[in-house]
């Protein structure tokens, strides 16, 4: 981490997460998943783009690399966004992970019967290679304790 006053309580962020996550004693981690509600709330706090990557990936060493787990990390973006930093992170991310869930709403607007769409994005190699991506899309519709996914145009309203 950079010397900042930010990077020093990201530091102290991530000597909680891994003492968190890292086993004691007898406990045995299979495969500890951490979990990030919004990274974009660091760069609303004033953290550069730079530590908050920096963050992730002394995360990702210490959680997939070290313990076995995984990250899951949620951001916010938006392609219309004139926020560079934020856009500066999620591309980042993108290009490090392995799955990718891009949720959206529909390009043509509200729908009563369709709330957006989901894009899975399989991620073939992180390296540059001529492998396509995997790329699935699906719509939902959310309830009231659910969630319906389905391919697109195939909603019940359509049907």
């Amino acid at each position: 981490f950079s010397s900042s006053e930010s990077a020093s309580n990201l530091k102290a962020l991530f000597d909680f997460v891994r003492t968190s996550l890292t086993p004691a004693g007898s406990d045995s981690w299979k495969g500890p998943v951490l979990l990030v509600d919004d990274l974009s709330v660091l760069l609303s706090l004033g953290v550069t783009p730079v530590a908050v990557l920096d963050f992730i990936h002394y995360c990702r060493v210490a959680v997939c690399s070290q313990l076995k787990g995984n990250i899951v990390v949620l951001v916010h973006s938006n392609e219309d966004s004139e926020d560079e930093e934020n856009e500066l992170v999620v591309n980042s991310l993108c290009h490090h992970s392995d799955l990718i869930l891009w949720v959206e709403g529909l390009a043509t607007g509200f729908c009563k019967d369709v709330h957006g769409q989901i894009k899975i994005i399989r991620r073939v190699s992180l390296e540059l290679t001529a492998e396509q991506d995997h790329v699935q899309i699906y719509q939902y519709k959310i309830q009231d304790k659910n969630v319906t996914f389905f391919a697109r145009g195939l909603s019940a309203a359509v049907l």
